[in-house]
C-alpha cells in the first residue's frame, strides 16, 4: 500500500488492482448492498435475460476502483469525492477483472485529481469506464 499526496501524482500515473469475481464474493455484495435481484443469484432467472448467465452487480465492479485509489494510487488517506461509470460488458461469475486508474488532470490549489477509471475483464476487453474524483491527503 502506498500514500501519495498531490505533489507526488502526474499526469499519466497508472495503478490497478485484479481480482476474480467469484460466487462468494456476488453473494457477500448482495447482502452488504441489498441488492438481491435475480439477476445476480439466480441461474435459471439470469439463462432467460439477455446475459443468458448470472452476472456480478455493477457496483461490485465500481468498488474494485475504490481499492486502488484507496490503497495505490493515490493511496492511504484518499477521499473518494466523485464516481461516473458506464457498464459496457456484463461480468460473469469466475471473469478476472482488471481495475484501471489514470490521473488525469491535477488541480493543486483544490488538491483534487481525476482519475480514468477502465476495467477489463480476461480478453481485455473494457467492460466499465468512466471517471473518479479524488483528494490525496495533504
Amino acid at each position: 500500500m502506498t500514500s501519495k499526496t498531490i505533489k507526488d501524482i502526474k499526469v499519466g500515473d497508472i495503478a490497478f488492482f485484479e481480482k476474480t469475481i467469484t460466487e462468494e464474493d456476488v453473494q457477500r455484495f448482495a447482502m452488504v448492498s441489498g441488492d438481491f435481484n435475480p439477476v445476480h443469484l439466480d441461474e435459471s432467472f439470469a439463462k432467460q435475460s439477455i446475459f443468458h448467465n448470472r452476472i456480478a452487480h455493477g457496483g461490485l465492479i465500481n468498488a474494485l476502483f475504490s481499492t486502488v485509489l484507496g490503497t495505490e494510487l493515490p493511496g492511504l488517506g484518499t477521499i473518494y469525492l466523485q464516481q461516473d461509470s458506464k457498464f459496457i460488458k456484463p461480468v460473469y461469475l469466475n471473469d478476472h477483472i482488471k481495475a484501471t486508474v489514470e490521473a488525469e488532470e491535477i488541480n493543486e490549489e483544490k488538491n483534487r485529481v481525476l482519475f480514468k477509471t477502465v476495467a477489463y475483464n480476461q480478453n481485455n476487453e473494457a467492460v466499465v469506464v468512466g471517471h473518479a474524483l479524488v483528494m490525496p491527503r495533504k
